[in-house]
């Protein structure tokens, strides 16, 4: 799997929520910071306004998309003076898989889709972290189309449920989160950043040995076998892949190394020696300590305690 694949997959714990709400004039909600959570609003028709935390109420028109990666508290109303309504409920919360609902007064229609994620801070990647606080992708004629494409067979799935929509929704809100980060990383890669996930996503050396970790957390890498992978030398290599990413060559790959030992050992009932062996330990033994120093508990108890969690 890639970086942002991998980002995706390993990000939320349980299962999403979802929901389309038509909202008539006038209209206001305030949504509450839920930390370690991470949702989206899609508006489908009408406009709104989104009222952040900080700054400046923000316009929204059909098909602009709004992500916030950090469960930040924000608003969204038909107008920037509509005073805003605490929820009766909070949709990254209380909502199901996916459900309809409507308030408002008896004005003019406004309908967003709604989504939210619970995130688990153990695992979480550092890309997450490396994004602001609030992330508006306005929409543009002819820009995006898979995007809004996802948003449509979202929205249509949610008006509609029929036989296997659990697992249409579910995968549906994974391609629109994968989206939703390829637009935002190709948006700040135009801008020339110098530094930062984005400029490590868009650099072509760092990008191929990124993809390699990711592929093959088992290999024997080192620092001068990666730096050969992306075309570089040890050294230029070593200096380029932490002054874009953040941390070192092997500090990454370990860190990439146990967050997959961890979702192994959460999602299949592979032993703790395979598990091991999987992510490139060459014993049972080391695996276990590296593991307890990222995790603070041995490969063992996590999973039962993972397990125990999920029931």
């Amino acid at each position: 799997m890639d970086v942002l694949s991998d980002v995706v997959a390993h990000m939320s714990t349980g299962r999403p929520n979802s929901a389309r709400i038509t909202w008539h004039a006038p209209w206001g909600q305030e949504f509450p910071a839920v930390p370690g959570s991470a949702g989206f609003q899609m508006v489908l028709r009408g406009s709104c306004w989104l009222i952040p935390p900080d700054g400046e109420p923000v316009p929204l028109s059909v098909g602009d998309v709004v992500f916030l990666p950090h469960g930040d508290g924000y608003g969204l109303a038909d107008s920037p003076g509509t005073p805003l309504a605490l929820p009766a409920c909070n949709p990254y919360l209380d909502f199901e898989l996916f459900t309809s609902a409507t308030y408002g007064g008896d004005g003019a229609e406004t309908v967003t889709l709604c989504c939210g994620y619970q995130l688990d801070p153990g695992r979480t990647h550092p890309i997450l972290a490396s994004l602001p606080g609030v992330i508006h992708l306005p929409t543009t004629l002819g820009h995006r189309p898979e995007l809004k494409a996802a948003v449509d067979l979202l929205a249509g799935e949610i008006d509609n449920p029929r036989l296997g929509a659990d697992t249409v929704v579910t995968s549906l809100l994974d391609v629109l989160q994968l989206y939703i980060l390829r637009a935002w990383f190709d948006q700040q890669s135009m801008a020339c950043d110098e530094s930062g996930w984005a400029a490590a996503l868009a650099d072509p050396a760092i990008s191929r040995a990124l993809d390699a970790i990711h592929r093959a957390p088992d290999r024997r890498w080192t620092v001068e076998s990666l730096g050969a992978h992306a075309g570089l030398s040890r050294a230029g290599f070593a200096r380029r892949f932490t002054g874009l990413v953040g941390q070192p060559p092997l500090a990454y790959l370990t860190w990439w190394r146990l967050a997959t030992a961890g979702r192994l050992l959460r999602e299949s009932d592979a032993s703790v020696a395979e598990v091991a062996q999987r992510v490139g330990y060459g014993s049972e033994f080391a695996f276990g300590n590296a593991f307890k120093r990222q995790f603070g508990v041995s490969p063992g108890k996590y999973r039962r305690q993972t397990c125990a969690k999920a029931s």
